[in-house]
């Protein structure tokens, strides 16, 4: 069993800032850096780490050729990513003193993809296979269409959420990974309890991830709800949080672990990568992930 991320792959330029700069203000940064990213990018690096097997798939630009060697140095499959030449995707990131961040995003190369590079990946992919997709590049209705006409399971990110994903047909989504923001977008509800709800309404046969930052996550699907609470760690940057937890969660799945186990190792894979700075370079090896739940021995998911 493989899985192909059809997804983003970015060129990072992290500020370190006091503060979020607020609407009219101008404030001075302490530092850049830049880093390899991209939700697709970072999500593939984990899977890798964590040990799936993962093929990346998407556009890249001249300028963004040294993404394609950090995959392969992670291990991941890398023969389906195209150069044009389009600009690389990017992104803006701001980073607080406490670790928060925020981000603007520029495509470029990213929603270039087109349908005949779609089924010309697609094709070598069967049933039985993980299709994941996020919202950083164009044509997820036809990924989601062209995957499940395959036989494959499909896994949707919907980060960064747009109207455009409500013409998409999510009920073909076998796995929702989202957290309370996304969750609100798509179902118009505040409480964690009553976006569960309203998903399990509009998308029954689902399997739903739902992060809750420093509260922890629950997973839901049609025979049980596993909840998993947060790790404590010093935080740094939160960038790869979201994407750390992603990979690690569905590589555990595709092992046909419990779900109760997929939380709990992605939760600490996501602590481990909020302690250090940047997006892909602060995912951690799988060894360091299960080093350190034995050495927080006792701290897991709870079954209800």
């Amino acid at each position: 069993m493989k899985i192909l991320n059809f997804g983003s792959m970015n060129i990072d330029y992290t500020y370190k800032v006091e503060h979020i700069v607020t609407p009219g203000e101008t404030i001075s940064s302490n530092g850049i850096e830049v880093f390899p990213g991209g939700k697709g990018l970072n999500q593939s690096v984990a899977l890798a780490k964590a040990k799936a097997e993962v093929y990346h798939a998407g556009m890249i630009g001249k300028d963004g050729l040294f993404l394609k060697e950090v995959c392969e140095k992670s291990g991941v499959h890398t023969n389906y990513i195209k150069c044009i030449e389009e600009r690389t995707g990017n992104a803006m990131i701001q980073v607080s003193e406490e670790g928060q961040n925020s981000i603007i995003l520029f495509a470029g190369a990213n929603r270039k993809n087109t349908k005949e590079y779609i089924k010309e990946v697609l094709k070598h992919f069967e049933k039985g296979d993980f299709l994941l997709l996020q919202n950083e590049i164009n044509l997820i209705s036809e990924l989601i269409d062209e995957g499940k006409e395959r036989g494959m399971t499909i896994v949707l990110n919907p980060s960064p959420f747009d109207r455009e994903l409500l013409y998409a047909k999510m009920e073909k989504v076998d796995y929702f990974l989202i957290n309370e923001v996304e969750g609100k977008q798509i179902t118009g509800e505040l409480r964690s309890d009553h976006i569960l709800k309203e998903m399990q309404k509009r998308y029954p046969k689902a399997g739903v991830v739902l992060t809750l930052g420093e509260k922890g996550a629950i997973y839901q699907d049609q025979t049980q709800t596993v909840i998993q609470n947060a790790v404590k760690t010093n935080v740094v940057d939160t960038t790869a949080a979201g994407d750390t937890f992603t990979g690690y969660f569905l590589a555990a799945v595709m092992e046909k672990r419990m779900k109760q186990e997929a939380l709990k190792e992605a939760a600490y894979a996501a602590a481990l990568a909020v302690s250090r700075k940047g997006a892909s370079v602060s995912i951690p090896e799988k060894e360091e992930v299960i080093r350190l739940i034995s050495e927080k021995e006792g701290k897991g998911s709870i079954r209800l």
